[in-house]
């Protein structure tokens, strides 16, 4: 990295514009955006996992390289998006997403996907070949056909139950996310912003029903955007197999696995968010 290359990776960007209400084809997505430096590169549009709220990866946002624009949302049920009265399927959250991209002035952008976000940005890679660039999976698989982990783990997130109570959170942590969680599983509530009444079950169902029956497995050897997956070495709700798998299907893909869980997008950030910017600011390939 050259020297001014180093200052404006260490120079503070733009403050964060403040969540909102964005209608997206008579669809209102509660969106958060950090502005970019640089308006060249393209912007990272962020999926979070199931039933989080866009503030989950909060910390993960403060260690990307500030001349990258940050787009964050809450699917709809979840933390401020309105629901919806039907179910939607991941061809219908995609497309609503590359909507939500043109209309905040960007044909381009890269995804980064966590956990049930990784299925629907590997969705968004199948479906948008020509807007989207880049490609980030984080502890994700590959949908219903997939290394499963315990029974006992997945039981656990059959329901939102973690997102509204914060003593629970903080008891289900270790067995759940694995990682650092599991020497501080008080960290969970927080992490989770935990709270009574949190969102609805049927955001949360929602996502459920997305998910039922959706498999990338046939198509991975399809995507053509450059791909890097990251993979906790100790995540009990994915495996480390099912990144190794995806690894080995996906042409231009590098692997990286911490030392870490399920949330080590988080309780990690400071390590894992410059990786990520590395990658993505990296020049394009000939």
């Amino acid at each position: 990295m050259t020297g001014r290359q180093q200052h404006q990776a260490e120079a503070p960007g733009p403050a964060a514009l403040p969540p909102g209400i964005v209608e997206v084809h008579g669809i209102g997505l509660r969106v958060a955006v950090r502005p970019g430096t640089d308006p060249e590169q393209p912007p990272l549009v962020l999926v979070n996992g199931i039933g989080a709220r866009l503030e989950l990866l909060d910390a993960f946002v403060d260690h990307i390289d500030p001349r990258i624009e940050v787009i964050r949302f809450d699917v709809p049920g979840v933390g401020g998006s309105p629901s919806v009265p039907v179910p939607y399927t991941m061809w219908m959250l995609a497309e609503l997403v590359r909507r939500l991209a043109r209309q905040l002035g960007h044909p381009t952008y890269d995804v980064l996907g966590i956990s049930w976000g990784g299925g629907l940005a590997q969705q968004m890679a199948f479906q948008q070949p020509c807007s989207l660039r880049r490609l980030v999976l984080v502890a994700t698989a590959t949908g219903s056909i997939m290394v499963p982990g315990h029974p006992r783990v997945l039981s656990k997130m059959v329901t939102p139950h973690r997102y509204r109570d914060a003593a629970y959170a903080r008891e289900v942590a270790a067995q759940l996310y694995g990682g650092k969680m599991r020497l501080m599983p008080e960290l969970a509530g927080q992490v989770l912003g935990a709270r009574p009444g949190a969102d609805s079950s049927w955001g949360y169902l929602s996502q459920l029903l997305a998910g039922c029956g959706w498999s990338s497995l046939p198509g991975l050897p399809l995507i053509r955007q450059r791909t890097l997956i990251l993979a906790g070495d100790d995540d009990p709700i994915i495996p480390l197999v099912n990144a190794r798998i995806m690894k080995a299907l996906i042409r231009r893909s590098e692997l990286h696995v911490y030392a870490d869980g399920h949330l080590g997008l988080v309780t990690s950030a400071d390590d894992l968010g410059p990786r990520v910017s590395r990658f993505l600011l990296a020049p394009q390939a000939s």
